[in-house]
């Protein structure tokens, strides 16, 4: 990635209560991420941006209710309802030994153990049991799981995910 870049742990969903607090569904497994966080850079999908701190951070379940400086009204936090909540790249702990965040992978050109160039890998779809990575070539894409058995080498630094024949997880049918 770019010097600067930034990178979602979060989007704000909805508003939670009267005081101007978020509901933030986190796209992290990092424990206390989203707990941590001080500053974040609001990103709408319009690409219009809000730069703001977060003043308090509370799990519920599976979601996190966070207050930030800039909101203090529901009708605050829903202007900016799809929000990706992003940090520096720098920011980011290195991912344990043989594990990759989502913004390491996509981008990277997959080629198989043979060597044939199948694509890039351009989108990760999170399912209820494993995620899918998204292959598109020139003229085909491959949905591939996302499981270790598939993968045989991940290069971030060379830019390319080796991974088995097409033939052994069904690319051969691909889409």
């Amino acid at each position: 990635m770019a010097a600067g870049a930034m990178v979602a742990v979060g989007k704000l969903v909805k508003p939670f209560g009267v005081r101007g607090r978020g509901r933030v569904l986190p796209l992290t497994d990092v424990p206390d991420r989203l707990e941590n966080l001080k500053e974040v850079t609001l990103e709408l999908p319009t690409g219009k941006t809000l730069v703001t701190t977060v003043t308090d951070v509370r799990t519920d379940g599976r979601s996190y209710l966070l207050s930030f400086s800039t909101f203090s009204t529901p009708e605050d936090v829903r202007a900016y309802n799809g929000a990706w909540l992003k940090i520096p790249e720098e920011h980011v702990p290195p991912a344990p030994e043989g594990h990759y965040y989502q913004f390491e992978l996509i981008g990277l050109t997959v080629r198989d153990e043979s060597g044939n160039r199948l694509g890039t890998l351009e989108e990760v779809v999170e399912l209820p049991h494993h995620h899918l990575f998204v292959i598109r070539g020139d003229d085909r894409e491959y949905l591939l799981p996302a499981l270790r058995k598939w993968i045989a080498c991940v290069d971030v630094a060379g830019g390319v995910m080796t991974v088995a024949s097409t033939a052994e997880w069904g690319g051969d049918d691909a889409v």
